[in-house]
């Protein structure tokens, strides 16, 4: 545990836990977020908390809900490759967002099989579209990274 100078311990470890919980933005932050490169974290960040209420509202039975959420998961994506489109940059010279994105794609693409994995297989075909979508933006942010020379 670390302490500052002058903080006591239990505020030290109360910043600690508070520091360590995962931000979880919804897609309206994310939208307001003037900076691009930020907008598109805040979406993906959106896209995994979606995730973790889509899993919980298949376990209650609640697959209108998962059906939402599926949705909310594909548009955060979309947001994100969007916003990365709009800041102009290029991938080769400028990779950080763009990695970081495609890094945050092939984590939810794991995490959403898994998932579709888990389920009954009469409930597998509601995330098939939103696991080719986002596929296509990982592939697409993926090719942007590796493609062409170094500008």
């Amino acid at each position: 545990m670390w302490r500052r100078k002058g903080v006591p311990a239990m505020a030290c470890a109360l910043l600690a836990l508070v520091s360590a919980a995962p931000s979880r933005a919804d897609l309206k932050a994310a939208r307001a977020e003037p900076n691009l490169e930020k907008r598109s974290k805040l979406a993906l960040e959106n896209a995994a908390g979606a995730l973790k209420a889509a899993r919980q509202a298949y376990n209650k039975g609640d697959n209108d809900q998962v059906t939402a959420k599926a949705a909310e998961i594909q548009e955060s994506v979309e947001l994100a490759q969007a916003s990365l489109k709009q800041t102009g940059k290029n991938p080769r010279s400028h990779p950080k967002y763009f990695k970081q994105a495609e890094i945050a794609t092939r984590d939810l693409l794991r995490r959403l099989d898994a998932f579709q994995q888990e389920m009954s297989y009469l409930d597998r075909p509601l995330l098939d579209k939103v696991k080719a979508a986002i596929q296509q933006v990982h592939d697409d942010l993926l090719l942007g990274l590796m493609e062409g020379k170094r500008k």
